[in-house]
């Protein structure tokens, strides 16, 4: 295509993508309050050596300077993230490897040998007043950024494209009413708004300057973190928040019901089972994007006929004793949707139930 040519098109929608200085954000006049960090902060990706340069993840904070160091793929490769000297943030232009503070670098014992990449920026901490208007969406990094404090960004931008992809198809496919889209902006922006609001204060407790932040920091959690972490309950914690796996939606329209511990809207809990004697999973159904239907026990025959008329997958999993742990009841029914989520948890096993969620939001789950 020649590069001077020109074409206009009028799609039916559009998925602002394009990142914190969104074009489509600002041409649409969507806010995005918030602010920056005081500090000036580095990405460098590095080769080297020393204990740190592990394959692990490490964090360290001293009275005036942060570091976190992010493995990469490679023997003596990582990224790190760290503060640039305070005297050299006056320059703001041309600042380089050399400008960065390196006292934490050097009592961590790291010896970087070789800088593949460097970069400067601020941090800020942004929501977008709206995540739609009329037919454009925003995510991603358009929607909302916030410091690397749990390394959720990526995660967060990717939830937010599962989301709305799945509803796109499904009303461009002619298999649900637009109103469906409705739903993408009360379920993404809440957990958009909390997940800022935490970074946000976890990190002004990392990089706060204060007297009380600093004996936070440099002497309480240093206290209280090992003691923590051998807790499997604050593990199991640590890893459901940093993993985004106890985010859920149970405030949508698009969740009902509670069948055992599982609510609609929350994410569908991973249960081991057992299929002609070879260990399983009921998350190996979910590579098929589409509407299922789950049950952990028998399937009345009911529900066997309403899915095959709607052409709703059933997976019926032979119920263990210990998946009442996981959180499902026996012989319940789970309506889960293309994105892994519960939409419909009915512990009386109806069809009908099912069938009345289906219609009453005009959703046809395949054709």
């Amino acid at each position: 295509m020649n590069p001077r040519t020109q074409e206009t098109c009028v799609p039916a929608y559009i998925a602002g993508c394009d990142g914190a200085h969104s074009t489509v954000r600002e041409t649409l006049k969507i806010g995005f309050p918030g602010g920056a960090y005081a500090h000036l902060f580095y990405v460098a990706d590095v080769e080297g050596s020393g204990a740190a340069m592990n394959g692990e993840l490490h964090v360290a904070l001293d009275t005036t300077d942060f570091l976190a160091v992010f493995p990469l793929k490679g023997e003596g490769r990582a990224r790190l993230v760290g503060t640039v000297r305070e005297e050299a943030e006056q320059q703001h232009e041309n600042l380089s490897w050399n400008d960065v503070s390196k006292c934490v670098i050097e009592w961590m014992r790291i010896d970087v040998e070789r800088l593949n990449w460097f970069s400067t920026y601020h941090v800020h901490h942004r929501v977008a007043d709206h995540f739609r208007k009329g037919c454009a969406f925003m995510l991603g990094d358009a929607a909302h950024i916030h410091s690397p404090v749990g390394g959720q960004g990526m995660n967060t931008g990717i939830g937010d494209a599962v989301n709305l992809a799945w509803k796109l198809a499904a009303v461009l496919q002619g298999r649900a009413d637009a109103s469906l889209l409705e739903s993408y902006e009360p379920e993404r922006i809440a957990f958009a708004r909390r997940l800022v609001a935490t970074t946000d204060q976890a990190f002004t407790g990392v990089t706060s300057p204060g007297v009380i932040a600093r004996l936070v920091r440099l002497d309480i959690v240093p206290l209280l973190i090992p003691p923590l972490s051998a807790l499997t309950s604050v593990r199991r914690f640590l890893f459901r928040t940093v993993s985004q796996t106890a985010v859920n939606y149970r405030g949508s329209s698009l969740s009902e019901g509670r069948a055992g511990r599982v609510h609609g809207g929350d994410r569908l809990p991973w249960v081991k089972t057992e299929l002609n004697g070879v260990d399983s999973d009921n998350f190996t159904p979910l590579t098929s994007p589409d509407w299922q239907v789950h049950v952990y026990g028998d399937a009345a025959p009911e529900i066997q006929t309403m899915c095959d008329g709607r052409k709703l997958p059933l997976h019926a999993f032979p119920w263990r004793p210990e998946m009442r742990r996981t959180g499902p009841r026996r012989n319940a029914v789970y309506l889960v949707r293309p994105d892994g989520y519960v939409a419909l948890a009915d512990p009386d096993a109806s069809a009908a139930a099912v069938t009345s969620y289906l219609d009453a939001r005009k959703l046809t789950p395949a054709r």
